[in-house]
């Protein structure tokens, strides 16, 4: 069976979520409690699509989790530790959390331990030491633990890689209900190496993750319901997602739900809502929203005609490899002032020297308008 796109792209980020160090949330213990046990799991929905963002689940460089920080019931002082950590102040974090993980086994404090050494955050980057840790608090129950040594035995740190021990870390960590567990199994499913491929065990599980608010999830979903894979058509079903992943600041949907706002695909056609989300995801660093949105502003369909800014946009595009035979004719169409201001703004933009720009060369081809990339 020939892979879809949609199959590469998710395998693609599979292989840089891999290759990261596993970026984890670190709420509270208060702030994770796993479903009910005599609660069913909600059954997944049949349909399901998305192309994943380049970057999957978890981030390959650490940011601050969003949990809320409150004590555990059972423990007056568990709020220091992550109080420490949400401040950055990680090497107090790592010393009230080891003296927590020794003297009362807290399976969290085991989590925060793991989640420092893997990041190098307070003190030295130690893979092996994370995963002891890891190892540990996954022992005694905790998800995120299961997750973040998952991800090291994907990657081969800390120790061999083992990818029939990551499998079954992730499938526990989802079922106690970690959506990045049911993103990056969903992941392996598709990949069909780790696991036998099976678009539809890939779908539910991308539901799964989707449900619960992950973005990634999200926008993966999206994309098999606009293709068909694992799940029937849907293009509305598809462009809801896609907004879905889009609130959630997800840039790839950002981009293709903009387009499907400008061309009215799936959805009451919006060009200045169009408009404003390529803004956001051109300023956000995505060459396509660059490339669409200096098309948008040269042609005044959407948005006030602005050659100058338009030119900026395609010269920054371009500089990540979004090339456009058009934009280059429009661009060497310009006086030279204009040009002068429009190379400018880029360099102003990229923060680059004037010497680092080098003139368009014509790349593929392009049609008119906006297209889906």
């Amino acid at each position: 069976m020939k892979p879809l796109r949609s199959i590469a792209v998710l395998v693609m980020s599979l292989t840089l979520t891999a290759g990261a160090s596993a970026q984890i949330s670190l709420a509270p213990p208060a702030a994770q409690t796993p479903p009910p046990a005599d609660k069913p799991a909600a059954k997944p929905r049949p349909k399901a699509i998305t192309a994943a963002r380049k970057r999957a689940a978890p981030a390959a460089t650490p940011v601050a989790p969003d949990a809320k920080v409150t004590p555990a019931p059972d423990d007056p002082n568990a709020d220091y530790v992550y109080a420490a950590y949400q401040r950055g102040q990680y090497k107090t974090a790592f010393d009230l959390a080891t003296k927590r993980a020794r003297d009362n086994q807290d399976p969290k404090a085991m989590t925060m331990l793991g989640e420092l050494l893997a990041n190098g955050m307070g003190v030295k980057r130690d893979y092996a030491k994370a995963a002891d840790w890891y190892k540990r608090a996954s022992d005694g129950g905790d998800r995120e633990a299961m997750f973040a040594l998952a991800m090291l035995r994907l990657a081969g740190r800390g120790g061999p890689a083992n990818r029939e021990e990551a499998v079954k870390l992730l499938a526990s960590s989802a079922k106690l209900g970690n959506p990045k567990a049911s993103y990056n199994l969903a992941l392996l499913y598709l990949d069909g190496q780790t696991l036998p491929q099976d678009l539809k065990r890939a779908a539910e599980l991308l539901r799964t993750a989707a449900d619960a608010g992950n973005a990634e999830a999200l926008y993966a979903l999206a994309t098999f319901y606009k293709e068909g894979t694992g799940v029937e058509k849907d293009v509305e079903k598809s462009v809801r997602l896609l907004q879905a992943a889009a609130l959630a600041d997800n840039v790839d949907a950002e981009v293709e739900y903009a387009i499907a706002l400008y061309n009215g695909t799936g959805t009451p056609k919006n060009q200045a809502a169009a408009v404003a989300l390529l803004s956001k995801a051109a300023r956000q660093g995505s060459p396509i929203a660059q490339n669409r949105l200096a098309r948008v502003l040269l042609s005044g369909v959407g948005a006030p005609v602005d050659r100058i800014e338009a030119m900026k946009w395609h010269i920054v595009a371009k500089s990540a490899g979004k090339g456009d035979p058009e934009l280059d004719a429009a661009l060497a169409g310009l006086s030279p002032e204009d040009r002068a201001k429009a190379e400018a703004a880029a360099r102003k933009w990229l923060g680059i020297a004037s010497s680092a720009l080098t003139s368009p060369q014509p790349q593929g081809t392009q049609s008119g308008g906006l297209e889906p990339h």
